[in-house]
């Protein structure tokens, strides 16, 4: 098979990239290869289903930008297509006065962006939330949540419809040139492609480096283990209460949701995981335990952040720490209230200095184009990476005149 495009990699970002390079260029052909057997089978299909607003990120970043256009562009492709989500809104909770601070740069953040945002004292609180517990909050009512997985299955059928190969459990081995084209190799025979987007979130630092691309960076996975209330228990949380979190780590804090299915999911903590694809404990790969320890930038990490680092772990093993970080927000909260469910696992792009990148990181290669580190937001911003990565790459006449050439 010979195309225009191929996009390694069918989470919601691939998909969302490939259907942006179908509406700049209709008379392209392109393929999407994922090497499960299903779309959205890694992070994207484990997250907790927010379609966040952009508060917490950098004015004039990447993250800040696509965030705030892609949950507007992503309200209207459900309106578009029925799918159902809600507009719910967002409790952001200090319960302590040390975390005050921090929310009022939250604020000023949100106004700088544009965004409505409202400040409350505890009363205000407990009008959104009557179980929630704290001296101050933001409430940010453009929050919704979505079910992801159901979005993704609708780009593909897109995909489809508009002519795009899409092909499961074709797993991509090796990404060569030949001549003016580039070979992608996979476990079930070789690709030819003019162009080559790689989206394959855990794995894109690899694919990036098959490519002959250096991100100058290394996908380091964290395992976010998630609760969910029990039924009994979900009238505690009426839509999503976060923490404040912390400016020093990549990661919200844990916090409670109420899903689009009705169900409501507390978590996730964030600990290292063993294996990139590794959502349980007992999940081990000798060669991506390898991959992350021999790396000096894990250690630098490690040495700068070693007591959150175990307090995660900490909690990891004891369902009732767990329920303390949640009494925080929600304080009749129990540990018997919580019952295990999913986890998911973060592709944090970490530098060699030891600094985690907090930006959505886009690299160019050979004839190529990588996403190398897209964590959250990105299922919220699918829409908008997809395509400022397709307004980014040659144009179709380009593409095919290198071949021609």
């Amino acid at each position: 098979m010979s195309v225009d495009v191929v996009v390694v990699g069918g989470g919601i970002l691939g998909l969302a990239t490939a259907l942006a390079v179908t509406e700049r260029d209709p008379d392209a052909t392109v393929a999407v290869l994922e090497k499960e057997a299903s779309w959205a089978h890694h992070q994207t299909g484990n997250n907790s289903g927010v379609i966040h607003s952009g508060i917490y990120y950098k004015p004039g970043s990447f993250k800040a930008r696509f965030c705030r256009q892609g949950n507007a562009a992503l309200q209207a492709f459900c309106d578009e297509h029925d799918i159902d989500y809600q507009i719910c809104g967002k409790l952001i909770v200090a319960t302590e006065t040390d975390e005050l601070g921090r929310l009022d740069d939250l604020h000023q953040r949100a106004i700088a962006h544009g965004l409505e945002v409202e400040r409350l004292g505890p009363e205000g609180i407990r009008q959104h939330e009557p179980h929630a517990a704290g001296i101050a909050a933001l409430w940010v009512p453009s929050t919704g949540i979505v079910d992801y997985t159901l979005v993704t299955e609708t780009y593909a059928r897109l995909l489809t419809e508009r002519g795009a190969t899409l092909r499961l459990g074709t797993r991509v081995t090796g990404i060569r040139p030949a001549g003016q084209e580039t070979v992608v190799d996979t476990e079930v025979g070789p690709v030819m492609a003019r162009f080559v987007v790689n989206c394959a979130g855990l794995h894109s630092d690899r694919v990036a480096k098959l490519a002959g691309a250096d991100p100058e960076a290394r996908i380091v996975p964290f395992r976010g283990e998630y609760f969910e209330l029990a039924p009994a228990r979900r009238h505690l949380v009426q839509g999503l209460i976060y923490p404040v979190p912390d400016p020093a780590f990549p990661f919200l804090g844990v916090h409670l949701t109420r899903m689009i299915d009705g169900t409501v999911h507390a978590g996730p903590n964030a600990v290292l995981a063993l294996k990139r694809e590794g959502y349980t404990k007992a999940a081990i790969s000798l060669t991506d335990t390898l991959d992350t320890l021999s790396y000096p930038g894990f250690w630098r990490l490690a040495r700068r952040h070693a007591r959150t680092g175990a307090a995660e772990v900490v909690r990891s093993f004891s369902r009732a720490r767990f329920a303390q970080s949640l009494q925080r927000l929600v304080p009749e909260v129990q540990a018997d209230d919580l019952v295990p469910t999913h986890a998911g696992v973060r592709a944090q792009a970490l530098r060699a200095d030891g600094s985690l990148v907090d930006d959505f990181l886009i690299v160019d290669g050979p004839r190529s184009m990588h996403v190398c580190n897209a964590p959250s937001p990105a299922a919220t911003s699918s829409l908008e990476i997809g395509r400022h990565v397709a307004r980014a790459m040659p144009s179709l006449e380009e593409i095919r005149g290198q071949v021609a050439s």
